[in-house]
């Protein structure tokens, strides 16, 4: 089985369809994970739309791409993408959050294989992946580890030791993904811990590293195609992306947690369906 390819129009329209579920999800709560869902849209389309390879018939097919999400609670995107691919239903996204759920705010193992592992501590998603792309790699099976990091998890020194172990183990079948926003939940990334040049950092640790634009689909399909021909070490892709994006009365606002009334809600979908 290999990857699905779609055009750049065609992976835009899908990231259009991913930004209104969050927003649908999102105003079913009145608050949530707003601005990072619709800032990262644009990845999880490509991602999950075109980049990986899944059954959606075997979940648990042996040789899937696998994805972790590190920035767990920034599901409704998650969900969302997982919908647009067809992994599941629909109607399934209506009980996002509500007791009993398997739509957890933090993505859980209780979705079964559709979520690789439970990173509800951030900074925790790299070092799984490096295990997760060691083992495929003496298993001998062809699959690829995609890792979503949130910027702030930077800041974590488990994140370093994990970048420092995957060069040195060569693992050219991981790739790691930045969703460099500048936000977290104390306010803007620089005021809370400066932390460029991030680039040069994982240059330095070894790894093929390549920063584009988080809202433009033709950087984020090379970006991902030359991720897949890395032979032999790490690929690290910043992706500069803006909270909101699509939205305009909420883009470019540094907001954790984004209160979102029905007219607010009601203006953001007419926008996105005018895109």
């Amino acid at each position: 089985m290999t990857k699905n390819s779609y055009s750049v129009p065609d992976l835009e329209a899908s990231a259009r369809r991913i930004r209104r579920r969050v927003v649908h999800m999102i105003s079913r709560l009145g608050i949530g994970y707003l601005q990072q869902g619709l800032g990262a849209a644009d990845l999880f389309a490509a991602l999950y739309r075109q980049e990986l390879r899944l059954d959606e018939n075997n979940p648990a097919w042996p040789e899937r791409d696998r994805l972790l999400l590190s920035t767990a609670h920034n599901t409704a995107v998650f969900y969302a993408a997982m919908a647009e691919r067809g992994l599941i239903p629909e109607e399934m996204l209506e009980s996002y959050t509500a007791d009993g759920s398997a739509l957890e705010v933090n993505a859980s193992e209780r979705m079964g294989p559709l979520v690789e592992a439970t990173c509800g501590s951030l900074g925790q998603g790299l070092s799984v992946g490096v295990g997760m792309a060691l083992s495929l790699r003496r298993q001998r099976i062809g699959a690829r580890v995609f890792v979503i990091l949130g910027d702030g998890e930077l800041q974590e020194g488990q994140v370093w030791e994990a970048a420092m172990s995957a060069s040195a183990l060569g693992l050219g079948n991981l790739c790691l993904i930045i969703d460099r926003n500048f936000m977290q939940v104390e306010g803007h990334t620089d005021k809370v811990m400066a932390m460029e040049p991030v680039s040069d950092k994982f240059t330095a640790f070894g790894w093929k590293v390549t920063t584009i634009d988080g809202n433009a689909m033709e950087e984020i399909v090379a970006a991902l195609d030359m991720a897949r021909a890395a032979a032999d070490q790490p690929v690290c892709i910043i992706a500069n992306t803006v909270p909101g994006k699509g939205a305009p009365e909420f883009e470019g606002r540094l907001s954790h947690m984004t209160a979102l009334s029905p007219e607010q809600a009601e203006a953001a979908l007419a926008a996105l369906e005018d895109a």
